[in-house]
């Protein structure tokens, strides 16, 4: 079968690359084109080349890139990093071209003719294509809600009218959607088997270091997020963070690590490195959950990341800053207590979070010292990640996801 896929930033990338494992591993058949990223493609290029060894011929041309895909292929369309915004503003700032991807989008699908159309995350994009999918007459799956219960409830009609069928990933969804009338599946949530799987898991702190020209000292991770106005915004307090807690005489000796983006150059975190803070603060590339195990603490930025810290077992401090006039209109719609998913699954407050002006450099400081120095602090958080592994259930939703989507179709 053919399967269309739209994934819109980093998580969804993640998830829908072990999405696509699962639906090679059901469907050996399986042809799928995707708008997404570096993993995903990954996945799509094994997967090439696999088969191609199994039909005894080789194919050079495996790993084609957007630039020279032809409508009649399977691959990547687009690379999520060419459309990834965040926030009311940033959006309106950028509308003109969304507008033009969609448009490019849909005319892709009419011209590929997949058996269904595999939503994930990524609304304000996603929806478009829901509601055009629909009256084109393909199937739609919506994979990871819409974060309805959260903001913009309205959205609910949308589902019900253009989507056959919602996967779920977080169990307080259930009560929610059963209240809504939506039909669901819910297998579990993917990032379990994304953090379990990882190489990260299993390797040890001396390779980390090795493999990265690292010093064996104490390591502070720094996650400024994944879109360029969260680094811009994240960057500047970071910064000043990390050299405030250097300055203390008892982590003087610590290295602060920021996880650079997978859709992100140096280009984008240069600004806020000088000669001096480049002495103890160094950016690393494709190394985010090494990062985050090795660490003795984080400072996160909300979003998908704020799990697979919990998943790993590294205490950690939510931060998050945006645009002011985004800031105050999310305070008028968002109905949630948490920004966090952790926080969110058990419904109280594992780890702090800071947004906006409380997200400054002191406060940070302050969390981290108490994080490290304070042991029955940091044994209740982790008693509170056992929680919130446990709400998320076993391993295997991937595929559990993928098998229960061509059961669908069948």
């Amino acid at each position: 079968m053919r399967y269309y896929i739209i994934a819109g930033e980093a998580s969804g990338d993640l998830h829908g690359s072990n999405l696509m494992k699962g639906i090679y591993a059901e469907d050996s058949q399986a042809e799928i084109r995707f708008w997404g990223g570096d993993l995903m493609n990954s996945v799509w290029g094994r997967f090439q080349n696999t088969s191609s060894h199994l039909q005894g011929r080789e194919d050079s041309t495996v790993l084609r890139n957007s630039s020279d895909m032809s409508s009649t292929s399977s691959g990547l369309v687009r690379h999520y990093k060419e459309g990834a915004v965040m926030g009311f503003i940033e959006v309106l700032m950028k509308a003109g071209r969304l507008l033009g991807n969609v448009r490019f989008c849909k005319k892709d699908i009419l011209s590929w003719n997949p058996d269904v159309v595999i939503l994930i995350d990524y609304p304000g994009f996603n929806f478009k294509i829901a509601e055009f999918a629909h009256k084109a007459g393909f199937k739609v799956f919506y994979y990871i809600a819409p974060k309805v219960w959260a903001s913009r409830e309205g959205r609910i009609k949308k589902l019900k009218a253009y989507v056959d069928k919602l996967f779920i990933v977080f169990p307080f969804e259930k009560p929610y959607f059963d209240a809504k009338g939506i039909d669901y599946i819910y297998k579990g949530n993917p990032l379990v088997d994304a953090v379990d799987g990882s190489a990260a898991m299993t390797e040890n702190r001396e390779d980390f270091l090795n493999r990265n020209n690292l010093e064996d000292m104490p390591i502070i991770a720094m996650l400024a997020g994944s879109r360029k106005g969260e680094i811009s915004t994240m960057m500047p307090v970071l910064t000043e963070f990390a050299a405030k807690l250097h300055s203390i005489e008892r982590y003087s000796h610590y290295q602060f690590l920021i996880a650079g983006a997978p859709s992100r150059t140096m280009n984008d975190y240069e600004p806020w490195l000088s000669d001096e803070n480049r002495k103890y603060i160094k950016v690393l590339f494709g190394q985010t959950q090494s990062i985050i195990r090795h660490a003795e603490a984080g400072v996160i930025n909300s979003g998908t990341a704020s799990l697979e810290t919990a998943l790993f077992g590294t205490p950690q401090v939510v931060g998050y800053i945006t645009n002011p006039i985004t800031y105050r209109i999310a305070r008028k719609i968002v109905k949630i207590k948490y920004i966090s998913l952790g926080n969110l699954i058990i419904d109280r407050l594992a780890f702090k979070e800071f947004i906006q002006d409380d997200c400054n450099s002191d406060a940070l400081v302050a969390e981290i010292r108490e994080l490290i120095e304070n042991q029955h602090r940091k044994t209740q958080m982790l008693s509170d990640y056992t929680d919130i592994r446990n709400a998320l259930g076993g391993s295997g939703a991937s595929s559990a996801v993928a098998k229960a989507m061509i059961e669908e179709l069948k």
